[in-house]
């Protein structure tokens, strides 16, 4: 779902001086046995910022989107009134596989776990009266994420803003949609030719965006462990880095737009090292097996999100408790963004109200908690540093396992993190179904269920696919159908070559008012679809 927009240590403003409500000075981090290295270098370990949050706290996203532009416009808006610092695109299904709203496929999910996006004209709806130069923009979009990203340029086009202008992230990730997701579309070897061309053209074009979200956010969804997690997830990203030197690009100026996002579990103390981890094996991947020299390049800048596979619909108001444990191990691992999940989750999409208090649990985490003022906290504890070590010694063994098999996109094609990632949840479910895991409210302390809930839950209208019908018919109607035909056929005549990157032509195309589905179904016609063995 979502990622970061963060700084780099350079941009962090002088930070202040801090005390503890007892008058005791902190200092900005902490030395001693197992903590030697300084947050801010390599490798790493304990942060990407020398201060980290004593200067600039982690960006607060909150990921929204459902219905219909405007509806969607006005959730933004209401967030960024309430202490976003970030927005978080959530797309619906048809518009994450490729399909406008009138088509059969679309019946039933148009606007229902996203915002219905089709063309360019929806996307400046949707960011209407938001400063595309203030505010970072991150989108949760894979297969169709070089076509989303065109109608924001498209947009800042309108506006006058410049490309180099513009922050945010698109996730972009579209390897672990096969392994864990699945809202791809083309086979994986065209899927990673179109991620890949938004590598480059952003680093040409609009140098400040985050091109790869490279996430192990689903793949813990899944059912992964923490381990298999960050094994995979680094895994995906070595597979990106290798595809954009392929095509000549330097690692030590793409190196720093690849960003990462990642879950946050219950276990306190394993994600703490899970982030360690995973910042210090990123740093050596990517200075010993890809000879970055940039420390930017080398830094793991990361995003978070709660896990939404730990929220129960038994007793839902103890999904705050787990949201919030959650969110300060996220914060005391060094994650650069942070979105906090909102209790009612389990039900359905969040309403304004449970909105704005899983962003509250993020304002209290930094106002109130004392998690602003020290670098890596846990660094020196026996207990962490051992975790770290350990969770980085097993993540190693998988990498070498895909490795073994000539990459992550051959390990995919013969379901090798797949089936790790089946079978990590089937022990997980088995052990929450024998009780050996407790789950609060689920197989213990369990309280007898209400007939009815009084809890409000967010319901889309279900006239808002008539009406997105309606409205599409309108928008196709009043375009140049010449200009279309020959944007779109330009598009398949791009796309039947390996050698052209295909932003230019998806960019221009959306520009005279060609859709989502409309340049799916081109690049369909060339590169097919996948089927999963």
């Amino acid at each position: 779902m979502k990622s970061p927009q963060p700084t780099t240590s350079a941009e962090q403003p002088v930070p202040p001086e801090y005390k503890t409500p007892s008058a005791i000075a902190l200092q900005s981090v902490y030395s001693g046995v197992g903590a030697q290295e300084a947050p801010g270098e390599f490798p790493f370990t304990r942060g990407i910022h020398p201060t980290m949050y004593r200067g600039r706290a982690w960006t607060m996203r909150q990921y929204a989107g459902f219905g219909s532009a405007a509806q969607a416009n006005a959730r933004y808006r209401y967030l960024l009134a309430n202490g976003t610092t970030g927005l978080s695109v959530a797309f619906d299904l048809p518009t994450q596989m490729g399909h406008d709203p009138e088509e059969p496929l679309s019946k039933g999910e148009v606007g229902k776990v996203g915002v219905s996006i089709s063309c360019a004209d929806d996307m400046q709806e949707l960011l209407a009266g938001i400063d595309l130069e203030k505010i970072s923009l991150s989108m949760t979009i894979n297969a169709t994420a070089s076509m989303l990203l065109a109608f924001v340029l498209v947009v800042a086009e309108r506006r006058g803003v410049a490309f180099s202008a513009l922050t945010g992230t698109v996730q972009n990730d579209i390897l672990k949609e096969y392994i864990a997701r699945g809202t791809y579309i083309y086979p994986i070897t065209a899927g990673m030719r179109l991620a890949t061309d938004i590598v480059e053209f952003c680093g040409k074009h609009v140098p400040q965006w985050n091109t790869v979200s490279i996430s192990g956010y689903h793949i813990r969804e899944a059912g992964s462990t923490a381990v298999q997690e960050v094994a995979f997830t680094l895994a995906d990203g070595i597979a990106y880095v290798e595809a954009a030197r392929a095509r000549g690009l330097s690692v030590d100026e793409f190196g720093k737009r690849l960003s990462f996002f990642f879950n946050c579990h219950n276990d306190f103390f394993e994600e703490v090292a899970k982030f360690r981890a995973a910042r210090r094996m990123w740093a050596k991947i990517m200075r010993d097996k890809f000879g970055a020299t940039d420390k930017r390049a080398m830094m793991l800048r990361f995003h978070t999100q709660t896990a939404g596979s730990s929220l129960t619909a038994q007793q839902p108001l103890n999904n705050v408790v787990r949201t919030t444990v959650q969110g300060l191990a996220a914060i005391c691992g060094g994650t650069q963004s942070l979105h906090t999940n909102s209790f009612d989750e389990a039900l359905g999409l969040p309403t304004d109200e449970t909105a704005k208090l899983a962003l509250r649990t993020q304002q209290i985490l930094a106002h109130e908690s004392g998690t602003l003022p020290v670098a890596d906290p846990f660094g020196g504890s026996f207990f962490i540093e051992e975790l770290t070590d350990e969770i980085e010694r097993q993540a190693d063994k998988l990498i070498a396992g895909i490795t073994s098999r000539g990459g992550m996109q051959k390990a995919i094609e013969q379901r090798f993190p797949q089936s790790e990632i089946e079978r990590a949840a089937y022990d997980y479910q088995r052990a929450i179904e024998s009780g050996a895991r407790v789950i609060v409210g689920v197989n213990q302390f369990i309280e007898p269920e209400k007939k009815e809930s009084t809890l409000k839950t967010l319901k889309i209208n279900a006239e808002i696919e008539s009406q997105r019908v309606e409205q599409m018919a309108v928008f196709k109607g009043a375009r140049n159908e010449a200009q279309l035909k020959s944007a779109l056929e330009a598009l398949r005549h791009a796309a039947g070559h390996s050698s052209e990157n295909l932003m230019p032509s998806i960019l221009n195309a959306a520009g005279v008012g060609a859709t989502v589905g409309e340049m799916s179904n081109e690049l369909r016609a060339v590169f097919g679809e996948y089927r999963e063995i």
